[in-house]
């Protein structure tokens, strides 16, 4: 049988700390002597003080050697190949247990607004898309780089930014989960950016990580905390896109949401469609004609602009694929990190496909991205020929399986269609 593309929405590489210094502007090698004087600190945040000493042992024995695939290109096409990955969406941070591979003073994941010096916040950035883009020169036709953009710091420095980012080779763009005092956004000041990205067909993400730490204090509390609320922070920006029109101005942005799930998505196009619609009952009608400057129903939106990395993709997610948008849902790996799929991603794909239609998960595992990024597919055939799952390597051995889905599949988006179906109950 014909074997999957798969493509990775969700991956991560990063220098071991020390490293990024040849690649910083020689000005600011010395203040990576202080930075790295308190990451200790910066680390012990992530879990509100907690010793997971137990979990980082087990883990590092468990992935071995395949941790280094962070950063050496060798042994990560190994760990990607052995995944039956064939193309790739890299983000920073490859360590996410120890932080010892991170993106200098704070530009990786957790970029925020907080960042004291926006100076050394742009240098870690600008160090860690030019030795990604060395990464990425390797077997390109494999590789989407993602660039790190301070943008709520300057837009003016952002769009410089993006352009080089182009220019050397990178193929999408990340920006802050969160604005905190800075300018939202949905604000017209954001507007140079939107439209190079757009001009450039760089892909804007943002990417589950930052959120208010110091609000939930330290204690047994700290995690579950952090953990329920991480990906509306990153989800959050899609409401403010949608609304003021962002999507309207520049028709041609791709937006998505990284390592979020894609859970939310289903509820939130209802909720937004439903206002849209200024129903009476559904919240908006006393609030006047609040959709005069928008051409579409926000699911029109979401479907035309915006993608959803969703790591390690649950059943549950697949089960309501048709409310989400099967074309809006982009499978990852998530390596190398403990949270997703990796090195166990043959088990978990079997786990979660083995009754999802091979068209829809085509789609999903690779189909979607390769369309969203840009990927070329015929450059990439090869090896997935090689490397890539089967269907009955997912077990989907018995095509009558599949007639379960049918009655969701007609009704897609019930609050649209105007058609019910009983939710096919799932396990996982």
């Amino acid at each position: 049988m014909d074997r999957y593309l798969v493509i990775s929405s969700d991956c991560h590489a990063g220098l071991p700390n020390e490293e990024y210094r040849p690649y910083l502007d020689p000005q600011h090698r010395d203040a990576l002597d202080d930075y790295l004087a308190t990451r200790a600190d910066l680390v012990k945040s992530m879990t509100g003080g907690a010793d997971n000493s137990e979990f980082v042992k087990a883990w590092e024995e468990e992935a071995g050697e395949g941790l280094n695939g962070g950063w050496d290109v060798g042994r990560r096409d190994k760990e990607l190949d052995a995944d039956g990955v064939a193309g790739e969406v890299i983000f920073p941070d490859s360590d996410a247990v120890t932080g010892t591979a991170g993106v200098p003073f704070g530009a990786g994941l957790g970029m925020s607004s907080k960042i004291v010096d926006p100076e050394l916040l742009f240098a870690g950035a600008k160090a860690h898309n030019r030795w990604l883009a060395e990464l990425c020169s390797e077997s390109p036709e494999r590789r989407c780089g993602v660039a790190l953009v301070p943008l709520t710091h300057s837009v003016e420095r952002a769009v410089a930014e993006v352009h080089e980012a182009k220019a050397a080779g990178l193929k999408a763009v990340l920006i802050p989960s969160m604005w905190n005092d800075k300018a939202p956004y949905h604000d017209p000041c954001y507007d140079p950016f939107w439209a190079a990205c757009q001009d450039l067909e760089l892909p804007v993400h943002t990417h589950s990580g930052a959120a208010p730490r110091e609000e939930y204090g330290d204690g047994p509390g700290f995690s579950g905390m952090y953990v329920a609320e991480v990906r509306w922070w990153s989800a959050r920006a899609i409401h403010f896109l949608i609304w003021s029109g962002v999507f309207e101005r520049f028709p041609r942005l791709k937006f998505c949401v990284a390592e979020s799930g894609a859970f939310w998505a289903a509820d939130l196009l209802w909720s937004m469609d439903v206002v849209y619609g200024n129903l009476h009952g559904g919240g908006s009608a006393k609030l006047g004609k609040i959709q005069e400057h928008l051409s579409m129903r926000p699911s029109d939106y979401f479907d035309r602009n915006c993608g959803i990395g969703a790591s390690n993709t649950r059943r549950r997610e697949l089960a309501r694929r048709f409310e989400i948008g099967v074309e809006n849902i982009m499978w990852g790996n998530d390596f190398p990190h403990p949270e997703g799929t990796w090195p166990h991603t043959a088990e978990a794909l079997r786990k979660v496909f083995w009754d999802i239609p091979p068209e829809d998960t085509a789609k999903v595992l690779g189909g979607n991205a390769a369309e969203f990024y840009r990927f070329d597919v015929a450059a990439l055939r090869p090896l997935a020929d090689r490397i890539g799952p089967t269907p009955e390597d997912l077990g989907q051995t018995d095509p009558t399986v599949y007639a379960k889905w049918d009655d969701v599949k007609r009704a897609g988006r019930p609050w649209l269609t105007g058609i019910e179906a009983t939710p096919v109950p799932v396990v996982g």
